[in-house]
């Protein structure tokens, strides 16, 4: 096989996996008629994202290719306001091969209600000590707004902001995807023991550091790999 074909090959994959993560999103409860999925073009400052519509018609032919400095360089049609997401912490980020912006409902609870996110279960393990939170209300719809989100998510994988929702960036889209549920269950875990504490988060038994570095893992490849299949499947129907 060439290179020239096995590029092809590989960015047709890339684009059904971006496809895909955004109809993860929407069908698995983290977004609805707004959030976006997007991912790098190995290699370079471009990456793939999805037209301006719902993450549940994201298709793979339609994909738009945009740079770093928010240009749209292939396809047709708008892309989403809040492109400076993506395009700022891919700048910031070498290592960053995919990025999920999501309105994670219970996310947003969890921002507006004066309490920080505790690992309860086995999946929260990663985030643990990593989770940033981002303040500013409001959209980020300018370059300035993507640098100061990409500075608040610093090196971790995950960046909560307030009363907006969620935004994940790992070495590739499928581990960011993954990531953005899995920090949404946990969030999901965290307030339903907060509620059946009675709003004590003093009775939350939340893990300890060394119990949370155990489940470090959390996000490894064959984590990854079992855990997208079935979101996967949720999407097949």
């Amino acid at each position: 096989m060439t290179g020239k074909i096995a590029s092809s090959k590989s960015q047709a994959g890339l684009r059904r996996d971006v496809a895909l993560a955004n109809r993860i999103i929407e069908r698995c409860g983290l977004s609805s008629a707004f959030g976006h999925v997007s991912a790098r073009i190995p290699g370079t400052d471009r990456f793939l994202l999805p037209q301006r519509r719902s993450p549940r018609f994201a298709l793979e032919a339609s994909l738009l290719t945009l740079d770093t400095q928010g240009n749209v360089l292939a396809g047709e049609g708008a892309p989403n306001s809040e492109l400076w997401i993506h395009a700022r912490i891919y700048e910031a980020r070498p290592d960053v091969g995919g990025i999920v912006h999501a309105h994670a409902p219970a996310c947003v609870c969890l921002t507006q209600i004066g309490e920080v996110h505790r690992v309860v279960h086995n999946q929260g393990g990663p985030f643990f000590g990593t989770l940033a939170e981002y303040e500013r209300i409001g959209l980020i719809r300018s370059r300035e707004l993507g640098d100061a989100l990409a500075r608040a998510l610093g090196a971790g994988v995950a960046v909560m902001m307030r009363g907006h929702g969620i935004t994940t960036a790992a070495a590739d889209v499928r581990t960011a995807t993954v990531a953005a549920c899995f920090l949404e269950e946990s969030v999901e875990l965290q307030l339903r023991m907060l509620a059946a504490a009675g709003g004590d988060a003093r009775r939350v038994r939340a893990f300890t550091r060394e119990e949370a570095e155990r489940l470090s893992d959390q996000l490894g490849p064959p984590i990854v790999e079992r855990a997208w299949e079935y979101y996967a499947a949720i999407v097949a129907g």
